[in-house]
């Protein structure tokens, strides 16, 4: 069934279809709540509370990208828990087990063809990535990840961010600068494409 006969079903109370749905989206969902947050639990709660939203609001969808659509509601929820996050700091640089343990591999991120030594260098460039992510504001975040991790092109981010094209563009290209620069002290960790030198940085 094509994701438009899906999303009409859904939309009619086929609880089936719109489950279909949320497989084809939980990790595209998951991963961009992950990247805002940098909380695998709370990137695990906005996506449940996503979903559980885009079925109620399933109604209001009246075409266009379904993913642009869904991945809207997600942002303005991350962006909602960064703000409490603010009011009410809490957060641990590292996704945490319910024991308070450092999940250092998200379920994610998972690769059964990788070998020891390569898993463990995208941990550790994965971890890099995020902790220079973290250190940029929240709709700068957005921008990189929708563009940059997600792989959206301009316009879509520019739906799902509510914000015009030439913002999206200027905070991305903001974002990217900065994101550079950090992770230049990771250096090491990065694949050769990635090794910009200091005189490439714009």
């Amino acid at each position: 069934m094509e994701e438009e006969q899906l999303i009409q079903a859904a939309q009619q109370g086929d609880l089936d279809a719109f489950n279909r749905l949320v497989t084809s989206y939980q990790g595209l969902v998951f991963n961009l709540a992950y990247r805002l947050l940098s909380d695998d639990s709370a990137a695990e709660d906005i996506t449940q509370e996503a979903f559980i939203s885009a079925y109620k609001n399933l109604r209001s969808y009246r075409g266009g990208s379904f993913k642009a659509w869904l991945l809207r509601i997600v942002t303005n929820g991350s962006y909602d828990e960064l703000r409490r996050r603010q009011r009410r700091p809490q957060t641990p640089l590292e996704p945490e087990t319910q024991d308070g343990d450092e999940v250092p591999d998200p379920a994610w991120l998972a690769d059964p063809g990788e070998s020891p030594q390569e898993l463990a260098e995208r941990v550790e460039l994965n971890a890099a990535i995020q902790r220079c992510l973290d250190q940029l504001e929240a709709e700068f975040r957005a921008a990189v990840v929708l563009v940059d991790v997600q792989g959206m092109d301009y316009a879509e981010a520019a739906q799902v961010m509510r914000r015009p094209l030439g913002t999206v563009k200027s905070r991305l290209a903001r974002a990217r600068s900065r994101l550079q620069l950090c992770l230049q002290g990771f250096v090491e960790l990065l694949p050769d494409r990635f090794r910009l030198s200091t005189e490439g940085t714009q």
